[in-house]
């Protein structure tokens, strides 16, 4: 069976609005575009300097992208701060290794719903974003998770 032209525009339009991924600017004015990452897992993560369960998290963060950042996945930290000051400080403070990110909800729209802190995408080596999570995470949470879909993970 055909399908409508109009239904095959849209989903044309579609898979080119999930293929482009997003566009950021890190803390040292570098364009990060999830194409850049091709061949790797990417993992967005949206934190902010006052989320307790945030600050948890970015030891391992900083861990698995240290871990994995030459092979096979890059961390990216999208804050969600009120000031880039207070940003900086606190990745200047903690030496944080991945690319940070000053965003706010409008740019966090690029990658997707943000309702809690912190919240992590994860995207596969082709691009795709396959995995969602509200909260808290481990460095053992995501190479888990991509062993299991890959066995590439340590």
């Amino acid at each position: 069976m055909a399908r409508p032209a109009w239904l095959l525009a849209i989903l044309l339009l579609v898979g080119s609005v999930s293929a482009q991924g997003f566009e950021f600017t890190d803390l040292q004015g570098k364009q990060v575009k999830l194409s850049d990452f091709r061949g790797r897992w990417v993992l967005v993560n949206f934190w902010a300097t006052w989320c307790p369960p945030c600050l948890r998290e970015v030891p391992d963060l900083m861990a698995l992208h240290r871990a994995h950042k030459d092979k096979d996945l890059v961390v990216i930290g999208v804050s969600l701060d009120s000031t880039r000051d207070s940003v900086k400080e606190f990745v200047g403070k903690h030496a944080v290794n991945y690319p940070i990110v000053v965003g706010d909800y409008k740019l966090a729209k690029q990658v997707g719903a943000v309702e809690v802190l912190p919240t992590s995408y994860l995207y596969d080596p082709q691009g795709k974003q396959i995995s969602y999570q509200p909260g808290i995470l481990s460095r053992e949470d995501v190479e888990g998770y991509i062993r299991s879909k890959s066995g590439k993970a340590n």
